[in-house]
């Protein structure tokens, strides 16, 4: 667990789905569903070990998931998203703090690159970067000058294609 004066961050637990869910619909409202990421995290496991949430006084006040996708070159990525901070925690870093732990888990745990749809000058301060045009499709509509990826190893280099959310061991396609 890291502790700040004002906040502590902890992986996210089965129990704190509710809070997570509330800060989310507070922070988007109810169109963050219809979102293309969002065909992504339906009906896929997110990936417990490096989805974070940050605590206050008074309650949850932020949170970062993410979600395992395949390319159709077939490599394996992660999906950041959402994240959210709460307004009365905005400003004092938190978002930084759990967007590298996350980071950080997904290098220690082998994927090659983390994935997002998202604003770049936002983002471009955890070293993400917009993918080459046609480097990265996904099952819907989405500006592609908003899919941004931070390479995590050499193998990076050969991802590309369509993402799709991972098949269950043993189902075939």
């Amino acid at each position: 667990m890291v502790q700040d004066c004002s906040f502590s961050i902890v992986q996210e637990a089965p129990g704190d789905h509710a809070e997570v869910e509330a800060l989310y619909d507070a922070a988007f409202g109810p169109g963050r569903f219809v979102k293309t990421a969002e065909r992504l995290r339906e009906g896929n496991a997110r990936i417990p070990e490096a989805s974070f949430l940050a605590r206050d006084g008074e309650g949850v006040c932020a949170a970062v998931r993410l979600w395992p996708v395949e390319t159709s070159s077939g490599g394996r990525a992660a999906l950041l998203g959402p994240l959210a901070v709460a307004a009365r925690q905005r400003g004092r870093g938190v978002a930084f703090r759990l967007m590298e732990r996350a980071i950080g888990v997904c290098r220690e745990l082998g994927f090659a690159a983390v994935i997002l749809v998202g604003d770049e000058a936002y983002y471009e301060r955890w070293a993400f970067r917009r993918a080459q045009a046609g480097r990265f499709q996904l099952p819907g509509p989405v500006d592609p000058a908003r899919i941004l990826v931070r390479d995590l190893s050499p193998d990076a280099a050969g991802l590309s294609g369509l993402l799709s959310a991972p098949r269950p061991v043993g189902v075939r396609g």
